[in-house]
């Protein structure tokens, strides 16, 4: 890879901004100055040494959000806060995007990587990847409600979802329920309950695959995959 397209890709300004760095003699590549833009460098081999700082190259960055209500799943929008608004800029700098969407108003789970291949793995409708739901119906959930959704449920318009899991936590005025799903379709966790008369007034997803949210992550708040993660996800198969 040439030295200015690697620096640039890491957010050390554009091509003109590098050459001037290279051009200044900041930088060293295994103990020698480099001040040629088309010099080519080894990401994972050279040492890049830049202002006495070693570089680091990543081409793929993996980021897991416990993303908070009111904030859309989207890289950019006119009106509202996205969850890319949320990220440092040394995380900007590779383009990182949610895989998925989590409806506005909705809490939890949220993976951001520039990694296509991945995220269209995990959003292929041929995968039926299985995302596990906690949330809080506002009247009681029956075992009518467990069968029904086991068998898949009829929604508004009138497709069919496939099967879901539904688990009762507690039960009174309101409810508290666990989901699994293996598709998602717009506001479908909203709208299966919808489907059996009932009302989702609070909802955050748990579980993405084999990802789990990391409970310590406040809203609003993400972190690096960590390399245990990272090899969970990258192989992971649908069973």
């Amino acid at each position: 890879m040439r030295i200015d397209k690697m620096l640039a890709n890491l957010g050390f300004g554009s091509r003109k901004d590098v050459k001037k760095l290279l051009k200044d003699g900041g930088v060293t590549v295994n103990d020698e100055k480099v001040k040629d833009p088309k010099h080519h460098v080894n990401p994972e081999e050279d040492a890049v040494i830049i202002n006495g700082e070693r570089v680091e190259y990543k081409e793929f960055v993996y980021l897991m959000m416990n993303k908070p209500p009111g904030v859309i799943s989207a890289t950019e929008d006119s009106q509202f806060e996205t969850v890319v608004d949320l990220l440092e800029m040394e995380d900007l700098v590779l383009s990182p995007f949610p895989v998925g969407r989590l409806d506005k108003d909705t809490e939890g789970l949220l993976l951001l990587t520039n990694d296509g291949q991945l995220a269209h793995r995990l959003l292929s409708p041929k995968k039926h990847v299985p995302k596990t739901y906690y949330a809080v119906i506002n009247s009681e959930v029956t075992e009518d409600d467990i069968a029904a959704f086991k068998e898949g449920v009829i929604l508004e318009d009138g497709y069919e979802t496939k099967p879901g899991e539904l688990k009762i936590l507690k039960l009174g005025i309101t409810s508290d329920i666990e989901l699994t799903i293996t598709e998602g379709k717009f506001h479908q966790v909203k709208r299966m309950f919808e489907a059996v008369g009932k009302r989702v007034i609070y909802l955050k997803r748990l579980t993405m695959g084999p990802l789990e949210l990391d409970e310590t992550l406040e809203l609003g708040e993400y972190r690096e995959l960590t390399d245990e993660e990272l090899k969970m996800l990258l192989s992971y198969e649908v069973k």
